[in-house]
């Protein structure tokens, strides 16, 4: 799992701030350690949290409201990416690598343009095309990516379009 590219823009975020209210934008949720220590990420409309600890040093951070990270332009699962103008609206990200199991499990939520069906369909079909076998379920897309993570991307309606959850577990 690539955490990495979740915890570096919070850490940039921390460091400068913002000038205005944010209203929209990403919920993240990381909690990321092993037997020496971790750290722990929770931003939100009411603002959030980073902490970093282990082996008797840590950090406390505040930081502000809602963060729009753009995850949606970076997210792919083996090189498919979510429905076009789909915006990812929150992040649960749990690992951990404690006396050597390395387990991960990471959700995002999402809004989509389309219809559940049409976007199930469309990401069926770009999966396809990559070669990654899913089995699917009404809306609910499944597989595993070439590294072996299971996933899940279930769909369902929110008026005439979509709003859905990426689930990906790595045990």
């Amino acid at each position: 799992m690539r955490l990495a590219f979740l915890i570096s823009p919070m850490m940039l975020l921390a460091a400068c701030g913002q000038e205005k209210e944010n209203t929209e934008g990403t919920e993240v949720s990381i909690n990321a350690g092993d037997e020496h220590g971790g750290v722990q990420i929770k931003s939100g409309k009411d603002g959030g949290n980073i902490k970093i600890g282990g082996d008797g040093a840590a950090i406390n951070i505040d930081i502000p409201d809602f963060v729009d990270l753009n995850i949606e332009d970076d997210f792919d699962i083996d090189g498919v990416k979510l429905y076009p103008g789909s915006k990812v609206t929150k992040v649960d990200v749990d690992a951990n690598d404690k006396n050597g199991a390395d387990t991960a499990t990471v959700k995002l939520g999402f809004t989509s343009p389309a219809a559940p069906k049409k976007a199930a369909d469309w990401m069926a079909s770009e999966f396809a095309k990559k070669g990654v076998k899913v089995t699917r379920s009404g809306d609910t897309l499944a597989g595993k990516d070439k590294d072996g993570a299971d996933f899940r991307i279930n769909f369902a309606p929110d008026g005439a379009t979509a709003k859905g959850e990426v689930v990906i577990t790595k045990v």
